[in-house]
């Protein structure tokens, strides 16, 4: 079957050789959707051919989108399959553990670069191409982390912060548009998050109770299918847990997350 002559929408996510990305990319080929499925990792083809399994006709791209020209891979296959694009997952992004007195400068811009950048950079080309339809929807993944300082993940909960007030601002912009966007907020999760950011010696390593992805996965793909403007990811605690953070002072929060996210040595 080829994707030109593919009745089914067209769905682009990133982040999706694994962990949440990979099961809401799973959520749309069972929905009925066509994918572009970007992953950095060797994982990416095989990713795309488990995916394939659920009837879709499947585009991989492997590409690293902490570069601009990974950016733009990306959205020339975009371009090449010649169909609207109906729905747009900006999921990518990774944290690195630490304290900031120890981690690498060049490891926490790139982080930056993979959790912000890329994210307004890919948003530019979604945001326009779906304005033009007059349609789309689009989810992007920002954290539970976002709501709260987080120290020995020094940089990666502010580049959160700011990936959900990019949406939600972008979310009112498009609305005149027929374009929807919509903000997942996943608590600690059973993917291998925790592990790539270097934090197994932590509390959030293997030992942690953690949501399961699938089951955020399902929660994201819910709220960005009904138009919902943010959803925490995750089990009863960890919805609560974002309710309180709305009345918790900044240091308060700050302090309790030390205590998780400190190496132990």
């Amino acid at each position: 079957m080829s994707s030109t002559a593919s009745p089914r929408p067209l769905a682009l996510v990133t982040g999706a050789s694994a962990g949440i990305g990979h099961e809401l990319a799973k959520l749309f080929a069972i929905n009925g959707f066509d994918l572009i499925a970007t992953g950095r990792s060797e994982h990416t083809d095989q990713a795309a051919a488990d995916l394939a399994r659920h009837g879709a006709h499947v585009t991989p791209v492997r590409a690293d989108l902490s570069q601009s020209e990974g950016v733009e891979t990306v959205w020339r296959a975009v371009e090449q399959a010649g169909r609207p694009l109906e729905a747009a997952v900006l999921n990518a992004g990774r944290s690195i553990g630490g304290a900031f007195l120890d981690t690498d400068l060049d490891d926490e811009l790139s982080l930056i670069q993979l959790n912000v950048a890329s994210v307004v950079h890919l948003a530019k080309h979604v945001a326009r191409h779906m304005a033009g339809n007059g349609r789309g929807r689009i989810l992007i993944t920002s954290s539970l982390s976002a709501t709260l300082p987080t120290p020995y993940e020094t940089v990666y909960g502010p580049s959160r912060a700011f990936t959900r007030m990019f949406a939600l601002g972008l979310r009112e912009e498009l609305k005149e548009h027929g374009v929807t966007v919509t903000c997942l907020m996943p608590g600690a999760t059973d993917s291998n998050f925790h592990s790539r950011a270097g934090m197994n010696n932590t509390a959030f390593g293997p030992g942690m109770k953690k949501n399961s992805r699938k089951e955020v996965a399902r929660q994201g793909f819910l709220a960005l299918m009904n138009g919902r403007a943010e959803i925490v990811g995750g089990d009863a605690a960890t919805k609560r847990t974002a309710i309180e953070h709305r009345f918790l002072p900044e240091p308060y929060k700050a302090a309790r997350h030390a205590t998780k996210a400190k190496p132990r040595h």
